[in-house]
């Protein structure tokens, strides 16, 4: 079983696969693996001529996703489990929403076991939802957005481009100095300040790629400018059909509204041609979970593990 990382000059053969995904999990996005994949250590491999992501240990995979392409799916899953039986170690699947097991289930009735990772599911909204921000519920994110239009009627939306991505960068550096510096205030030991500052430095590294292979990567993204400068800006790129996927979102949080603004914007001016948006997972970060839910999802796309039913082990 040959084992490769994903990286830009194998977009080719990710794309043949996940060209035909149906799935809606952030994980199956080109440019999430190219991105994250030294951050989560990823790899990827073909099994019955279908794309499958592996975790890897020893130089062994020891867990597998879902199967992705055209090919027969069942097919592929069955050589999986083979893989593990044959290596004498237990059958795992991880990043599995419900529909996927619906199938294996419906293979093997009861064989298997599906197990929720709430920290792992994605939030889906519908584009419309997130365009208008409709409803008693949406009500806060209006108040918002009124605050910011009051404070700033001549802002600037601007899709992003080699003119501008320099200013965005310097954003998010400011933006993980701040967050850094509020970690520190609250008394963190310096092993969690350092923890934190490793995963800042990860993500500011993935959005160094964004924007230098946006193109490859089909990248979309906006900002907005008050008094010329940057405050918030979004980037992120097709994930099937009709999903598009949020990466990357930030903004200074002392201008009330930048993030509900950009939000919208984004939603309204840019990507009315997809049905859902997806801005993927918490992270079991209790306040990044609050500010999710408060835009009123149309779906949490659950996703677990899956293993052998004690029954059958």
């Amino acid at each position: 079983m040959e084992l490769y990382r994903p990286s830009v000059d194998r977009l080719p053969v990710l794309e043949q696969y996940l060209g035909h995904n149906h799935f809606y999990g952030c994980e199956f996005s080109p440019a999430n693996l190219v991105m994250w994949w030294e951050r989560y250590d990823t790899y990827y491999t073909t099994v019955a001529d279908m794309l499958v992501f592996c975790k890897v240990q020893e130089g062994k995979p020891v867990a597998f996703t879902f199967p992705v392409g055209t090919a027969d799916e069942k097919q592929a899953f069955d050589a999986i489990v083979r893989y593990f039986h044959d290596n004498d170690l237990p059958v795992f699947f991880y990043l599995i929403e419900q529909a996927m097991f619906d199938k294996i289930d419906r293979w093997y009735p009861g064989m298997y076991r599906l197990t929720f990772e709430r920290e792992d599911a994605d939030y889906l909204y519908q584009t419309h939802m997130l365009a208008e921000l409709p409803g008693k519920k949406l009500h806060a994110k209006r108040n918002h957005i009124h605050r910011f239009l009051e404070n700033y009627p001549d802002y600037i939306y601007e899709e992003i481009s080699d003119n501008n991505i320099e200013e965005c960068l310097e954003l998010a550096e400011n933006w993980a100095n701040e967050k850094l510096s509020d970690v520190k205030k609250t008394g963190e030991t310096n092993e969690a300040v350092l923890k934190q500052m490793d995963e800042f430095s990860y993500e500011l590294h993935a959005i160094e790629l964004a924007f230098q292979y946006r193109e490859q990567l089909h990248m979309r993204g906006a900002l907005i400018r008050v008094g010329g400068k940057v405050i918030a800006f979004t980037i992120g790129s097709p994930l099937n059909f009709e999903t598009f996927d949020i990466h990357f979102e930030k903004a200074y949080a002392h201008i009330q509204g930048a993030y509900a603004m950009i939000n919208r914007e984004f939603a309204k001016r840019s990507l009315a041609e997809y049905r859902l948006i997806n801005r993927e997972e918490d992270l079991g970060i209790p306040g990044l979970r609050k500010a999710k839910l408060s835009y009123q999802p149309e779906c949490i796309l659950e996703k677990g593990n899956v293993t052998m039913s004690c029954a059958f082990e």
